[in-house]
């Protein structure tokens, strides 16, 4: 069982940045892909950034490329998402999710095995 913990939400003014942290308790190397998602009220769940921990090769969807950056430490199980120039779309719960499934079919598909509890970020003056 893996057991996801996210940190670091709030509120920003727009154009402000905000870094997501989740712990990742009980990871093993079976695991194809970690990363992060978002669901604002009356929106579908959108996938956001996903990392593979065999290369560390990155995907993020259109709406926050250049502005959003997935990493993580794998000495610590810690997966991060440094948000900068934010606007008051990205505005969302954002959640930490991981399993089986393959960061391409994650950023494509918005489905995940295990799922953290969620973080809200809010973008506004």
């Amino acid at each position: 069982q893996l057991d996801l913990v996210e940190s670091g939400g709030g509120l920003v003014q727009p154009g402000g940045s905000l870094r997501l942290s989740c712990k990742a308790k009980g990871w093993t190397s079976d695991y194809h892909g970690i990363g992060w998602f978002r669901q604002a009220p009356g929106k579908e769940r959108e996938a956001v950034s996903c990392i593979s921990p065999s290369d560390d090769s990155t995907y993020s969807a259109d709406s926050v490329k250049g502005r959003f950056t997935i990493s993580r430490d794998s000495a610590k199980n810690m997966v991060y998402l440094q948000m900068n120039s934010l606007k008051p779309e990205d505005t969302a719960v954002y959640t930490c999710a991981a399993g089986y499934i393959p960061c391409k079919v994650v950023i494509a598909t918005s489905i995940q095995d295990y799922w953290g509890q969620g973080t809200q970020v809010t973008v506004s003056s």
